[in-house]
């Protein structure tokens, strides 16, 4: 079967022969498993438009630096504890928080504001960076915080682009409710996700700390969402800049997910 020039996993199509083009392709077969946990030989050659003699072959590769794992009864695959191990690795070595930090102090300084990088943890996120504001005001946070996953915009940016059926799992139960802003129905969390994903930003006024307005935006690494740029402050202030804010977090989450996926930014 010829190659495809669709890119289903995310990645450019082979632009190269010899090891790059190779090593091209074994990507495109990790980034597969973004769609699903395991896959077929042939149900994979389908999907990339290549050769399943080639899938095979990259498979086996990739099993026998655990990559992959191959069940012997169903002959599918699923990733290995090698892409545990490297994801650890990278978390250590705060991969994320150096791309981040240029852009967090970049909008801290344009906005007078604190600006955070927040991941997801769970059914919560959690605060992995922070460029406070200056002056004797303003909304310090704390690294290493986690907050529920409907506490604020910051949550809402992240878990609006989770499937509609993890954010049920996750959030299952009662929500606790800080104040009497915080969303604690899932209908009404699930519709507020919808505009989140409409608009590409999240705004929430007092739902977590009802003195507190912040704007956060989506940041994204080949496909997924990995975190939320967030511009927060006390009310007060904030009030008057959200519309500022809105076009500067969500431009600058874009150019930090261009930087995560390796394109290049100059603006």
């Amino acid at each position: 079967m010829p190659d495809s020039t669709e890119t289903v996993a995310g990645v450019h199509p082979d632009a190269d022969r010899g090891p790059a083009r190779t090593a091209d392709r074994a990507l495109r077969v990790l980034l597969a498993f973004r769609q699903r946990p395991e896959w077929g030989v042939s149900d994979l050659a389908r999907t990339l438009g290549l050769d399943k003699a080639n899938i095979h072959r990259l498979l086996t590769t990739l099993a026998g630096r655990g990559f992959v794992l191959a069940d012997p009864d169903t002959r599918r695959y699923r990733l290995g504890p090698a892409i545990a191990v490297l994801a650890r690795a990278a978390e250590r070595g705060g991969a994320l928080e150096a791309a981040a930090r240029p852009f967090l102090s970049e909008l801290a300084h344009d906005l007078d504001e604190s600006a955070i990088l927040n991941v997801p943890h769970g059914a919560a996120y959690r605060c992995t960076l922070a460029v406070d504001a200056a002056g004797p005001i303003r909304y310090s946070a704390t690294v290493g915080e986690t907050i529920p996953a409907h506490g604020g915009a910051a949550g809402h940016a992240i878990f609006a682009f989770y499937p509609v059926d993890q954010v049920r799992d996750l959030l299952a139960g009662a929500l606790p409710k800080f104040n009497a802003h915080t969303v604690v129905d899932l209908d009404d969390l699930l519709a507020r996700y919808e505009r989140v994903r409409a608009d590409g930003v999240a705004i929430s006024h007092g739902e977590f700390d009802p003195n507190v307005t912040s704007v956060a935006a989506p940041c994204f690494a080949a496909g997924q969402v990995v975190g939320s740029v967030v511009v927060i402050g006390p009310q007060d202030r904030m009030s008057g800049k959200v519309d500022t804010a809105v076009d500067r977090v969500r431009a600058v989450a874009e150019r930090l997910s261009r930087v995560l996926d390796g394109v290049p930014t100059t603006t």
